[in-house]
């Protein structure tokens, strides 16, 4: 275990192509033995006792030992015989960082095992065995935070899982440090399973933000050569392209789910509202809506959209459902839709919710076959360069796949005769120029390939119902059913949210109510 160029968890040729273990190889374990105080205890469950090999600097003794089955390393005074290496570490707390985000990799991985990381007769971290229940595990070191907001995912392919805990975009991070991915139990920051991450949230997320996820990929072992690192943090698959695509397809399932199928709402506050609740005198607390608030809730709000007809209502009406965002009640400075719903009040960023559901449905009639084009009834001219006269007059056949007719009308001017049918309130010249400026930067070829979704983000963009706007209520209400059955309507393009949910005991507490 301790020898230079060996290891005793290598017996055959198939032991080394279906690695299934962790810990040391041989020669690591020989390097850390040649500059410590080192110990190794080991005893086997049908042993009568264990027995410990001890040295330092490479000299080993090997003993009986009293020791519970299992194994112990016990490593002291690292690096007390090589004083020249002390250059190359940092601070105290730098290195304890190191430490600390090692203990925590560990420790996600196993959650079955018991962990106590003990620092200068400190004990930062105590964690329980969770078996059962990783999320547990998970919540310890990454925050309640974290879980509270966490999508939930366990997806199979074949022989492949993938399972874990990824946040949405509302719990983004400036930095990667909330990001443990791990293959077979083992950590890894690999180049491809990276890749498939970013493009999972490349939709939903802001480019200078890092989503937050705790996720498992587990695999046959032989699929999969851990030992192409000398860290062993990057891994090689068999099957590469198939890899990414089920990484891709899996994450994106669980961050696409619609609102009305979303287990969890985002909230403006961070605390829950229930735990306020409990906090509330009896008297003072909120039941939820009864039968009868609920109809009256329903036809005050719903009936200013489409009012049902005036009927008897029978001695025992049934009991609508308030949507999840609720009614609209107002706007605030044209640039906030305001409704109410069963929890209390819901704020959307119009702009931001409209532009989502235009992006998806842009996407959606892309795939299937050339947007649907709307003439207009009196076309739009405007002065326009030569390059993008030419890049009109070059693209004629792309533009109308997107939507659009556009002819040039004089030397130094252009003329628009149709745009997309789902953009009839865009400003015309403003999204004309940006579809052309996309395809004379890119080519109209990589426009519709690998650009295609910043192209339909920005028109997307240009064609979503702008701050300033008034809404009907009917408008409002429309945008509001369209949110929740929109995939992503959490977040906007550019990875910002689009609504906030405001609890009544959230509002209880700004006021002092029930204090």
């Amino acid at each position: 275990a301790v020898a230079r160029h060996a290891t005793s968890k290598i017996a055959t040729l198939d032991d080394l192509e279906r690695v299934a273990s962790l810990g040391f190889r041989g020669e690591a374990l020989a390097s850390i033995a040649a500059v410590s105080r080192f110990s190794l205890t080991s005893r086997q469950a049908d042993d009568s006792h264990g027995w410990v090999i001890t040295g330092e600097a490479g000299r080993e003794a090997v003993e009986p030992a009293a020791h519970p089955p299992g194994a112990t390393v016990e490593v002291r005074d690292l690096y007390y015989n090589t004083p020249a290496r002390r250059k190359f570490l940092k601070s105290d707390a730098a290195e304890y960082g190191h430490c600390e985000e090692a203990f925590k990799r560990i420790a996600l991985s196993r959650p079955d095992i018991a962990f106590v990381l003990q620092r200068d007769n400190r004990v930062p971290w105590r964690l329980a065995r969770c078996q059962d229940h990783p999320e547990r595990r998970a919540a310890s070191l990454l925050g309640e935070e974290f879980m509270e907001a966490a999508r939930r995912l366990d997806e199979r392919s074949g022989s492949l899982r993938l399972w874990g805990f990824a946040a949405p975009p509302a719990y983004s991070r400036g930095s990667r440090d909330s990001q443990y991915f791990f293959v077979n139990g083992r950590f890894v920051r690999d180049k491809l399973i990276q890749h498939a991450v970013r493009q999972a949230y490349h939709d939903i997320l802001h480019p200078q933000r890092h989503p937050a996820f705790v996720l498992f990929l587990e695999l046959d072992p032989a699929t999969v050569d851990i030992n192409v690192h000398p860290t062993k943090i990057e891994v090689r698959f068999r099957e590469a392209n198939g890899i990414h695509h089920f990484l891709f397809n899996a994450l994106n399932k669980a961050l696409a789910a619609s609102l009305s199928s979303s287990p969890a709402a985002p909230s403006a506050a961070q605390k829950p509202a229930a735990a306020y609740q409990e906090t509330l005198p009896l008297a003072r607390r909120r039941p939820p809506l009864e039968a009868a608030e609920r109809v009256n809730l329903y036809q005050a709000l719903f009936g200013q959209v489409a009012r049902p007809p005036a009927t008897a209502e029978p001695e025992t009406p049934e009991t609508p459902e308030i949507p999840l965002l609720g009614f609209a009640i107002g706007q605030l400075r044209e640039i906030y839709l305001l409704a109410q719903n069963e929890k209390g009040l819901v704020v959307v960023d119009m702009h931001a919710a409209h532009e989502r559901i235009v992006y998806e449905k842009l996407k959606q009639a892309l795939d299937s076959q050339p947007l649907s084009a709307q003439p207009l009834l009196i076309p739009v001219s405007f002065p326009a360069n030569a390059v993008e006269i030419a890049t009109a007059t070059e693209n004629g056949a792309i533009l109308e796949k997107l939507g659009f007719t556009v002819a040039m009308l004089s030397p130094t001017h252009l003329a628009v005769r149709a745009i997309p049918a789902i953009l009839p309130d865009a400003d015309v010249v403003t999204l004309t120029r940006e579809v052309l400026r996309e395809i004379q930067a890119y080519g109209a070829s990589r426009a519709l390939t690998e650009r295609r979704n910043a192209l339909l983000a920005s028109m997307a963009c240009h064609g979503s119902v702008r701050a300033g706007r008034r809404l009907s209520l009917a408008e409002a209400n429309a945008l509001l059913r369209e949110m929740e059955t929109v995939e992503h309507a959490g977040h906007c393009n550019h990875g910002r949210p689009t609504w906030f949910q405001i609890t009544l005991a959230e509002l209880d507490r700004l006021f002092l109510r029930g204090q």
